[in-house]
């Protein structure tokens, strides 16, 4: 097992609350995650912690399956989400105000699971989820300013 990190922060011109609803509702995920394909909630909460929801990651050609729960929910400030199955990760949003806009930042620790991939794959998958990063957050800047 290798463990990572990814860490990307983007200025966005919409308002907090807008990006942080988008961002809130997992559904979203396939429209800006250019690898996920699916998420579909198990259970929603009202307060956010403890929402569960499943996806679909194909990485490199490899399809991935798992399930998602929210553990820490604040409303326009902050979103964490542990990860379970193909791959163990914690997804930190957060959202900050910035000139009427939004600084959001995105961290992402992850473990890879390396007796599946190699050494070689290895580096693959490392660059794959910087880039993976970088779609991302262009992706939610232009879904988000449109």
């Amino acid at each position: 097992r290798i463990m990572a990190t990814v860490e990307r922060t983007i200025s966005i011109n919409a308002p907090v609350e807008k990006v942080f609803d988008y961002i809130s509702d997992a559904t979203n995920e396939p429209e800006y995650l250019p690898s996920q394909v699916e998420a579909e909630y198990v259970t929603r909460t009202e307060e956010g912690v403890g929402s569960r929801y499943r996806w679909v990651y194909k990485l490199l050609g490899i399809r991935f399956e798992g399930e998602s729960t929210c553990t820490e929910y604040v409303r326009n400030e902050r979103i964490v989400t542990e990860t379970k199955g193909g791959i163990v990760s914690t997804w930190t949003y957060t959202f900050e105000p910035e000139n009427g806009g939004t600084k959001l930042t995105l961290v992402v620790d992850y473990t890879i699971p390396i007796p599946v991939l190699g050494r070689f794959a290895e580096a693959l998958v490392l660059r794959q989820n910087e880039r993976e990063a970088d779609l991302a957050m262009a992706n939610l800047k232009a879904i988000m300013e449109a």
